[in-house]
């Protein structure tokens, strides 16, 4: 049976600015993708999402980023990987300690915005910053969108787990990378073409490059963005798709194990 985890990047106010409608959003998802204060987010408002992720029975994920708050982590920063892993750790360190707190651990994690791009695409990056989240906690699963940089990196920390997303509304190249936001056609708007695209990976597991050209996604799970302002539309539809193919909807944690020719 097909089975399909949703989630979503949620948290990302600050104070008392709100981003996207998170509460409705969680109902429809099934994995929370939490921001840890640097890119976006704050302390009440991570205890909050992560009350709300228990109480759906939701999985909860850091999400951690640049500390680029007037950039909302989607600037590139130049800075000495030990000190990037620092700041990994603080950010997975402060989200794990409420998650503890409210009785409900974090169970994923990923990187946001030009951070995720970098060691997407960089494994000598990816190598330390794999490394420190395997050493804070082995059985954290890292999503991430295809990147053979990370699954290495996951590699040679003893095969931590690595889950790739399929980025419905983001273009990708033909190495499966996602084609900067800078480029014309990077960010799709149109939810008619997200919709084609969810539907091609679900029934095909493929995606169009921007250039036209179909590739595979091995992925099991698809990433709604929460500031998006089509985000609760986009999961309800992408839910429906998902059960009227016969599939069901489940956390990232409990999908079915994969068979070793899926690894």
């Amino acid at each position: 049976m097909l089975e399909v985890d949703i989630n979503a990047d949620l948290g990302e106010g600050l104070g008392r600015w709100k981003m996207g409608d998170d509460e409705t959003l969680m109902s429809l998802i099934s994995s929370a993708n939490i921001a840890c204060g640097f890119h976006a987010g704050d302390p009440s408002i991570m205890r909050a999402t992560l009350i709300r992720a228990k109480a759906l029975g939701i999985d909860a994920g850091a999400h951690v980023g640049f500390p680029d708050l007037v950039g909302f982590g989607r600037r590139r920063m130049q800075i000495e990987a030990q000190e990037l892993c620092d700041l990994v750790l603080y950010q997975l360190a402060a989200i794990s300690g409420l998650a503890e707190m409210i009785g409900h651990p974090i169970k994923l994690m990923s990187f946001h915005g030009a951070l995720g791009n970098m060691i997407a695409e960089d494994e000598a990056l990816a190598t330390p910053l794999v490394a420190a989240v395997a050493a804070f906690n082995p059985s954290l699963i890292i999503k991430s969108s295809i990147s053979p940089c990370i699954r290495n990196a996951a590699a040679k920390c003893g095969g931590v787990q690595v889950e790739t997303v399929f980025h419905a509304d983001r273009a990708y190249d033909a190495e499966g990378l996602l084609v900067s936001r800078k480029r014309p056609g990077a960010v799709i708007h149109d939810r008619q073409q997200v919709m084609a695209r969810v539907s091609q990976f679900l029934r095909h597991g493929t995606a169009t490059t921007i250039a036209g050209n179909d590739i595979p996604i091995p992925a099991r799970s698809i990433l709604v963005h929460g500031d998006n302002a089509e985000a609760v539309t986009l999961a309800r539809a992408i839910r429906d798709e998902v059960e009227r193919l016969g599939g069901r909807v489940l956390p990232l944690s409990q999908l079915s194990p994969l068979s070793q020719k899926d690894v």
